[in-house]
């Protein structure tokens, strides 16, 4: 139904992902291992749920970015693959919450664990996998590592209920929906691209370089989210097109279409996203009037200016397969078509 936007037609978006596929390989696969451990409990429920979602085919990029740049920092030992599966089960608690919290019926192409077993035990589920985050960060014994983690737990909670509160709201201003994307997704990015440095020991200039890059990357990476709603490939998203606008989310497109909009095409998204008028002769119409104002584009060009920042941000660091793997992430967020 929506019109297909190439992000970069000169080159295949994955090929940025190669780099850090190939650098955190080993690490990764110890990750994969902790994460199956971790996910055991005698309540059988919890695994069967948590397994479906952890087997779902995610790319699992925030545990290999926490990876890379402990590499890149140099850093020894074990502690940040504990780190990184920590850093993954925070983001799959918060996808199971997610999606009771916005009501839900498919992730990454399958059904929601709170379609298959319901509300409750998916809340219950995402509370035992933060639980179990915890531990592990609390058996590196880094009480820096444990500040940052804990902290991104807090904001992204934070940025959920920032979202709730906003919900339906066409009032909401792009500094606004900044505000909540900076708390619900780019807190984890931010986290997970720190927390190798602090293990490290690393200067604070390096750490916030890092902190710096994180943020911007997860910036970057849900504005492309939010433009693949409306012009995104549905077999490729893994999900239908039109998602947020279903669930009656005002992210960036909206709030661009909805600002340079005549009052007919205001009152429009008004009828859509507050009354709950979203059916698919709406979404056709909503994805006409964000193509009329080129609000997938302009969430784009936002997008590529938050990378370029995460980008800049590795210029401290001297040249390395570690840093020329992260900077390649970039890329892939950018152009990336799921």
């Amino acid at each position: 139904m929506g019109v297909v936007v190439p992000l970069d037609e000169a080159r295949d978006p994955a090929a940025g992902l190669k780099p850090i596929l190939d650098l955190v390989a080993a690490d990764m696969a110890s990750v994969n291992r902790i994460i199956l451990d971790k996910a055991v409990s005698d309540v059988e429920l919890i695994p069967k749920l948590a397994h479906h979602l952890i087997d779902s085919g995610g790319k699992r990029l925030r545990p290999m970015l926490t990876i890379a740049a402990a590499k890149l920092c140099g850093c020894e030992g074990q502690g940040h693959v504990r780190l990184a599966a920590a850093v993954e089960f925070l983001h799959t608690a918060t996808l199971l919450h997610d999606d009771v919290v916005d009501d839900s019926d498919t992730r990454r192409g399958r059904k929601t664990a709170r379609l298959l077993w319901g509300n409750q035990a998916s809340v219950l589920v995402g509370d035992f996998l933060l639980g179990q985050a915890f531990r592990m960060m609390v058996d590196v014994g880094s009480l820096a590592a444990l500040k940052i983690l804990s902290n991104a737990a807090a904001v992204i909670a934070e940025g959920e209920v920032m979202q709730l509160a906003a919900a339906k709201n066409m009032a909401t201003t792009e500094d606004e929906y900044l505000a909540i994307i900076n708390a619900k997704t780019a807190a984890l990015f931010l986290a997970a691209a720190e927390v190798g440095p602090a293990l490290a020991g690393r200067p604070a200039e390096e750490q916030t370089a890092l902190k710096s890059y994180g943020r911007n990357l997860g910036l970057a990476f849900q504005l492309v989210d939010d433009a693949l709603d409306y012009a995104g490939d549905s077999k490729q998203l893994g999900k239908s097109v039109g998602d947020d606008f279903r669930e009656g989310k005002i992210t960036l497109p909206v709030i661009l279409a909805f600002r340079r909009g005549s009052d007919s095409e205001r009152q429009f998204w008004r009828d859509s996203l507050v009354e709950g008028k979203t059916s698919d002769e709406n979404l056709a119409q909503a994805i006409q009037l964000i193509k009329r104002h080129k609000a997938v584009e302009a969430t784009l060009e936002r997008a590529r200016t938050y990378g370029a920042m995460a980008r800049d941000a590795l210029a401290i660091f001297p040249d390395s397969v570690p840093k020329t793997a992260l900077a390649e992430v970039v890329g892939f967020c950018v152009r990336r078509a799921h």
